[in-house]
């Protein structure tokens, strides 16, 4: 049995990753002036733009190494479903509802059948998020990629007036977790890593799981957007948190002079648990490396938030809002105390 291992052991480090993004970004200085103008505030998951009477929202993301396992398994057909939904989900964490999206296909050779598949899978998670796909782009670059990449970016807009930046999160505010279909598109190195090392391929199948280890881990990403946005209409919403890489950190994304205590976290479905065992993997570091089936966060007033975990059956209370910093998972006193 490996000796406990990390997401850094794997060979992605967050912490070097949030200090790459912070060398970046002080770089980037020039201000437009007028409508379109960015609106400057820290930690959301989509950036806002002055647009009226609205905000319009950009989100981007990819689906990471998660390509990897549908390439040995051939199966092409679901990522396109988590491109959607890595962007989609982070652009409802701010109120918005998405409305446009454009993919990017890096790829070392056209191929007809890989790209058809992953159009079903993008033109399936368009559906669940109610938005169109405008446009996009294929590029064929057989001296920079050996295999496919699969990327996109989401328009998305927000009256002013609704917009939620989790600086409304307050003592006595209470978090209710909406339930993920697995691991999502997060951590799939760390994942990947451990079952590898442990002596399994993608296609072979592992005590306590239902499928194989591939099929498992292509389980595509919760699309959260019309649940959510079903949800902020309903209820006063101070925060929302889309779960992904970095685990419970996301949380600290709200407002820091709060302290989020999870007491009864959700039970991880069995692939989390196998992977922490076959990974020796200490909860701390798993907590902040995989979503541990929650996998979208929402605070909200006592009654508002117990109204929520009544109405959907995906939704469960996991812990509640003190004075304070930090993020505590209670039930084995472990403080995560940045982002």
């Amino acid at each position: 049995m490996p000796e406990n291992w990390t997401y850094a052991k794997a060979g992605v480090n967050i912490d070097a990753k949030s200090s790459a993004i912070e060398s970046l970004v002080k770089e980037l200085k020039f201000k437009r002036e007028g409508i379109g103008q960015m609106v400057r505030m820290k930690n959301l998951f989509a950036s806002l733009i002055d647009f009226g009477d609205n905000y319009l929202t950009l989100a981007t993301d990819g689906v990471g190494t998660k390509l990897l396992v549908a390439e040995e398994l051939g199966i092409w057909d679901t990522v396109g479903i988590d491109c959607i939904a890595m962007n989609v989900n982070d652009t409802i964490c701010v109120g918005a509802e998405p409305m446009s999206f454009v993919d990017y296909i890096a790829i070392d050779r056209p191929d007809d059948a890989i790209t058809e598949a992953i159009g079903r899978g993008l033109q399936k998670g368009a559906e669940l998020s109610n938005m169109e796909i405008v446009g996009g782009e294929i590029a064929v670059l057989p001296e920079m990629v050996n295999g496919v990449d699969l990327s996109g970016t989401c328009l998305g807009f927000v009256p002013k007036d609704r917009i939620i930046t989790g600086q409304a999160c307050r003592k006595g505010d209470v978090i209710v977790s909406l339930r993920s279909s697995g691991i999502h598109s997060n951590g799939l190195t760390l994942a990947r890593k451990v079952f590898e090392n442990a002596g399994y391929t993608m296609k072979d199948k592992v005590s306590g799981l239902k499928g194989t280890v591939g099929e498992e881990l292509l389980t595509p990403t919760e699309i959260y957007v019309r649940q959510v946005l079903d949800i902020t209409r309903k209820y006063e919403i101070h925060g929302l948190v889309d779960i992904t890489g970095g685990g419970l950190r996301n949380i600290l994304r709200m407002n820091q002079s709060c302290k989020y205590i999870i007491d009864d976290p959700i039970e991880p479905a069995p692939i989390f648990k196998k992977i922490q065992e076959l990974g020796n993997i200490t909860t701390e570091e798993i907590y902040q490396t995989l979503n541990m089936s929650m996998g979208f966060d929402i605070v909200a007033p006592a009654d508002d938030a117990e109204s929520i975990a009544k109405e959907y059956s995906n939704a469960s209370i996991v812990g509640r809002v003190e004075e304070g910093s930090g993020v505590l998972f209670e039930p084995e006193n472990i403080l995560y105390e940045h982002y």
